[in-house]
C-alpha cells in the first residue's frame, strides 16, 4: 500500500507578475475545420512557478490549448515561447528536442500496459538516450537512481517490477507523474488527469502533482473539470469559454458570476 498523503490545502497566491514567466501564448488560434476557429486569439502568460488551473465547458478549447504546447495538436496560427524559444516555428530535431523540456500527463495514463512500472518511469528519458539503449534497457546508472527516487516519492517503490496493466487507476495516474517528472521538463502539462479517478483518489494525485513539481520548481498547466479542485490547487485559474478566456485571475477572485459567464445558466449552480 502506499504511503499516505497530506490533504491540506496549499496556500493560495495571487498570481506572479510576467517577470517570472515560463510561458507566453500570443494570440493562439486553432482550426480543425476552415473558418470554425476552436480557439479565437487566446494569450496568456503562465508563471514560472505553481499551478495555473484551466477550468470551462467540454468543447471550449482547453485541451486543444494544452495540446498546442507542446505541438500534438498543430495550431493554426499564434505563437506559444517556452522560456523564450518560439515553439510553433520547430520542426524535425528541433522540435523533437523542445518536447523533452515539456512533460505530459494524460487522462487515460498513457503507459506501456506490458511494461513494468520502472520501464514506464524509465521513458521519460526516451529523448536522452540512444534508441539501442533504450531498446535493450540500458539507462545510465544516474536515470535508474532517480526513477527509484520518483517511485518512492509517488509511493510505489514496491511496485517497480509490477507491469503496468496490474495497477489502479489512481496507481498508473502516480506513475505518470513519475514518468513527466523523469524527463526534468521546464514545464509540466496536464490534460484531465483527474478525470478518471473517484474524488478522494483524484484528491491525492493533486496533492503529490503539486508537492512533487513544487519540489523541482516546474510551473504546471492543468486542464481540469472540477472548479472546487482547482480553486484548492491552483495558484491561478484561467476560465475558458467559446474559445476565448473569459477569467484570468487568482482563485479567490472567481465569482459566482464569473461562473455563469464561463459556463453559462444558473441552474447548475
Amino acid at each position: 500500500m502506499s504511503a499516505p498523503l497530506s490533504t491540506a490545502t496549499p496556500a493560495m497566491a495571487t498570481t506572479p507578475t510576467t517577470s517570472g514567466t515560463a510561458l507566453e501564448i500570443r494570440n493562439l488560434v486553432k482550426e480543425y475545420a476552415p473558418g470554425k476557429p476552436v480557439l479565437k486569439g487566446v494569450s496568456l502568460a503562465v508563471p514560472a512557478e505553481g499551478i495555473t488551473a484551466i477550468i470551462g465547458p467540454s468543447g471550449t478549447g482547453k485541451s486543444t490549448l494544452i495540446r498546442c504546447i507542446n505541438r500534438l495538436v498543430e495550431p493554426t496560427r499564434g505563437e506559444i515561447l517556452l522560456h523564450g524559444t518560439e515553439l510553433t516555428a520547430l520542426r524535425g530535431r528541433e522540435l523533437r528536442l523542445a518536447r523533452r523540456r515539456i512533460g505530459m500527463v494524460f487522462q487515460e495514463y498513457n503507459l506501456v500496459e506490458r511494461l513494468t512500472v520502472m520501464e514506464n518511469v524509465l521513458s521519460g528519458r526516451l529523448g536522452y538516450v540512444p534508441l539501442w539503449r533504450a531498446w535493450l534497457r540500458q539507462y545510465p546508472e544516474a536515470d535508474i537512481e532517480r526513477a527509484f527516487m520518483l517511485l518512492d516519492a509517488v509511493g510505489l517503490p514496491e511496485h517497480a517490477t509490477r507491469r503496468a496493466d496490474a495497477l489502479s487507476g489512481g496507481q498508473r495516474q502516480r506513475v505518470g507523474i513519475a514518468r513527466a517528472l523523469m524527463q526534468r521538463p521546464e514545464i509540466l502539462l496536464a490534460d484531465e488527469p483527474t478525470s478518471s479517478l473517484d474524488p478522494r483518489t483524484a484528491v491525492e494525485v493533486l496533492e503529490l502533482l503539486t508537492k512533487l513539481t513544487a519540489a523541482e520548481g516546474v510551473p504546471v498547466i492543468i486542464n481540469i473539470h472540477n472548479v472546487d479542485l482547482a480553486k484548492r490547487y491552483a495558484r491561478r485559474i484561467i476560465g475558458m469559454s467559446g474559445g476565448h478566456v473569459i477569467f484570468d485571475g487568482p482563485p479567490e477572485e472567481l465569482e459566482t458570476h464569473h461562473l455563469r459567464a464561463i459556463y453559462g445558466g444558473e441552474d447548475w449552480l
